[in-house]
């Protein structure tokens, strides 16, 4: 069975800063890959980085981000694949929103700079 997931319907979660929209998930029939969507506002930056357990991969489809500390700005149609293990901390540099794709594999867990596990986070569920 193939299981469309509307946009308009998908699970939306707000941390500052940052909108998470839910796509693709274990909850909404992807038992292997879950993808999501990232809206970032303008000046924002991460106030503390994130590892997690899987590769993760982002797309970026409008503006400006950086993913890891100190790493390269992303436009609009740039790719970054972050490997497991490897700090990751959003931040939009530039004073536009930006936007971006995400994907990583099913099941993964998020564990904080300072130690502590989130686990898999519910747009992700």
């Amino acid at each position: 069975m193939v299981n469309v997931i509307r946009g308009g319907e998908a699970p939306q979660i707000e941390l500052p800063g940052v909108r998470f929209v839910g796509m693709a998930a274990p909850s909404r029939g992807s038992g292997q890959v879950c993808t999501w969507r990232i809206a970032v506002e303008p000046g924002h930056e991460s106030d503390q980085s994130h590892r997690l357990d899987r590769d993760e991969v982002f797309m970026v489809t409008s503006g400006q981000l950086r993913i890891t500390p100190d790493g390269e700005v992303l436009r609009t149609g740039d790719a970054v694949a972050v490997p497991a293990g490897q700090p990751i901390a959003v931040a939009n540099p530039g004073a536009e929103p930006a936007e971006a794709y995400v994907a990583i594999a099913a099941g993964f867990t998020a564990t904080m700079a300072d130690g502590t596990r989130v686990g898999t986070p519910p747009w992700a569920q």
